[in-house]
């Protein structure tokens, strides 16, 4: 019953202070960039430039080709930066890319040596026969240097009829997908659900040093213990509420709420202990600061695997982030393995209550530090 007065207390304290709104205004900010400004998918086109080296005729008679295979069936005449000048092109928007028709070969060299685009020179020579010369930038794989030498061996016709052909047998068809929307949500539930809770839980026993609440609070009969796990309950209620207000409005009915609540409790537990124990070596945020962030940043990297999935170097997963975002995207899509997740957020718990005894033994010798 103390232990739950104490925490009513602070949730009352932490109410009147700045560190409790931030995770609510980063949660509504978020809401709204997500619903008013990132696309339930996104749709990116690839861009190329070229340059026909071929007489009047044979343009015309390409052109027309490209033609057929446009959204609207229509060239559209643009004006493109090219080394500071303005200069006419011919744009052809199909449902993948968009083409970019030259009116010189130095134009195509300087975009593909100065702005980096895919540029290719296609010349016809005396037999009418087409040959394709690519500008490559010096970094792409040798795969891809290789398909570029046998792609145009064969009509596209017939490389369509090969690919068509093909007996493709999906593993499973009992799954469901995300939305590119959706599919960020793990991240932000990552880093605003657990992470923050990292640095404000930190922020939260500097402040009370700063202004004497710990001397006090050293003076009474409670034990630290209780002290600690009040602030861990405010960090993981505004933690559970923040991600909530993101999530519903998105996602509606579909995860699995109360496996949701249970890994977003357990993995804010995680991330305040930890708090809790980097807060214990320093005396205030700014010499903390450089121990915060990197731990922060160390949690981020398993992000950059999450959005690019060819690079997924096997010790990623060592780092506690990485299950994180594997339970929550589990549970976003609905189908979620109980087990999986009651493992993990196991886990979670373990881990939180070793760091948090052995954050609670660190303040009984340096509460009043």
């Amino acid at each position: 019953m103390k232990l739950f007065s104490s925490f009513v207390k602070e949730l009352k304290i932490a109410s009147r202070g700045f560190y409790f709104y931030i995770e609510i205004f980063m949660a509504v900010l978020i809401l709204a960039i997500f619903l008013f400004a990132v696309p339930n998918n996104f749709t990116s086109k690839a861009k190329e430039y070229l340059y026909l080296d071929m007489p009047a005729e044979a343009s015309d008679v390409y052109l027309g080709a490209i033609k057929d295979e446009t959204i609207d069936g229509k060239a559209e005449k643009v004006k493109i930066k090219i080394d500071k000048k303005e200069k006419d092109a011919l744009l052809f928007t199909t449902d993948t890319k968009e083409i970019y028709i030259l009116n010189s070969k130095e134009d195509l060299i300087y975009m593909a040596d100065k702005e980096r685009k895919v540029a290719a020179t296609i010349k016809m020579d005396s037999n009418n026969s087409l040959s394709y010369e690519y500008y490559l930038q010096g970094y792409e794989s040798d795969k891809y240097k290789d398909l570029l030498k046998i792609l145009h061996v064969e009509s596209n016709e017939s490389i369509e009829m090969a690919v068509d052909s093909q007996d493709v047998r999906p593993l499973s068809t009992n799954y469901e997908s995300l939305s590119d929307r959706e599919n960020m949500l793990p991240s932000v539930l990552v880093f605003n659900g657990a992470l923050m809770g990292l640095f404000i839980i930190a922020a939260y026993i500097f402040l009370d040093r700063q202004e004497g609440v710990i001397k006090a609070y050293a003076l009474t009969p409670s034990p630290v213990w209780k002290y600690l796990m009040s602030k861990v309950g405010v960090i993981m209620v505004t933690s559970v509420v923040s991600s909530f207000i993101v999530i519903i409005p998105i996602m509606g009915l579909r995860p699995d709420y109360l496996l949701l609540l249970v890994l977003l409790v357990t993995t804010g537990f995680f991330a305040s202990s930890l708090g809790l124990l980097i807060a214990s070596f320093y005396n205030n945020i700014m010499q903390a600061f450089g121990a915060l962030y990197t731990i922060i940043m160390l949690m981020i990297i398993p992000n950059i695997a999450y959005f690019m999935p060819s690079w997924n170097p096997s010790w990623i997963s060592l780092i506690p982030s990485y299950q994180m975002l594997e339970g929550f995207k589990s549970i976003l899509l609905g189908n979620a393995d109980i087990l999986y997740i009651l493992t993990i957020s196991g886990g979670f718990l373990i881990t939180g209550i070793a760091l948090f005894g052995l954050s609670n033994y660190r303040y009984k010798k340096t509460l009043v530090g």
